[in-house]
């Protein structure tokens, strides 16, 4: 899963040694202890993700939750403040733009678009 925060990257998978532990990793140093300030964070250089810790299932559940409590903006880019995080969710928002027949901000189709098969 990813976690496209206004100050903080994160995915987490369930792929931690410790039962009922998720692993949390981030790409920059800091964004784990921003929402996981007691988090034990390691580097793991090699791997795909420079930082590392395991969270415990619940207290993930929790400050996921502590984060949509507090939302208060209308526009999720213009809540980054970092320029570098800005402009890479940019990025990230225009490759996903691309998965819908209508462009942002258009009223026709895009020409020759191809919906994705229902599962």
């Amino acid at each position: 899963m990813w976690i496209c925060l206004s100050e903080s990257f994160l995915s987490i998978v369930d792929a931690s040694d410790e039962p009922g532990t998720l692993l949390v990793r981030a790409r920059r140093q800091g964004d784990i202890e921003a929402v996981f300030p007691d988090a034990k964070v390691v580097q793991s250089p090699g791997r795909d993700y420079l930082y590392r810790a395991g969270v415990k299932r619940e207290a993930v559940a929790a400050a996921l939750a502590e984060q949509v409590m507090k939302l208060a903006y209308p526009n999720f880019k213009n809540s980054v403040r970092d320029s570098h995080l800005h402009a890479r969710y940019s990025t990230i928002w225009s490759a996903m733009a691309s998965l819908q027949e209508y462009a942002p901000y258009h009223t026709t189709p895009r020409q020759g678009f191809r919906a994705h098969p229902l599962r």
